[in-house]
Parts: C-alpha cells; sequence; structure tokens
C-alpha cells in the first residue's frame, strides 16, 4: 500500500466515523447549522443568567451587610 493509498483510506475512515458521530447526536441533516447556532444562543443565555444572579446575590449581600452596619451605628449612637 502506498502513502497516497494510505492517507486516502485514512480519510474515508475519518469521514465515516464524523457521519456516524454527528448522527449519533442528531447533526446530520440540513438543519443541523441552526442547530448548532440554537444551542450557543441558549448557552450564552444561561451564561448570561448565572452571570446576573451572581452580581444580584452579591449586590443584595452588599445592601444588607452596610445596612446592619448603619442599623447597628444608629443604635449606638441614640443608646446614650
Amino acid at each position: 500500500m502506498t502513502h497516497d493509498e494510505l492517507d486516502a483510506l485514512i480519510e474515508r475512515a475519518a469521514e465515516r466515523g464524523a457521519r456516524r458521530a454527528l448522527e449519533s447526536v442528531g447533526l446530520h441533516d440540513e438543519h443541523a447549522g441552526r442547530d448548532i447556532h440554537d444551542l450557543r444562543t441558549l448557552i450564552d443565555g444561561w451564561r448570561t443568567t448565572k452571570r446576573t444572579i451572581l452580581e444580584s446575590v452579591i449586590r443584595w449581600l452588599t445592601i444588607a451587610i452596610l445596612g446592619l452596619l448603619s442599623l447597628g451605628a444608629w443604635w449606638k449612637l441614640h443608646e446614650k
């Protein structure tokens, strides 16, 4: 077997393997590109949601801590 024949054999095997892999996850038809785009959009939305939730939790915790500190200071000033 020559080097070119071996390359062609490997290329055909790789293409068949790729087709089988795509078929096994349902990405073998003409809608596969749109499906990938939709999945990426969904993942981006999830990442944005996680980031927004984390920022909101941090903001509320900061407000709560500052509120408690203010309440404590007010309490100390009005004890006398």
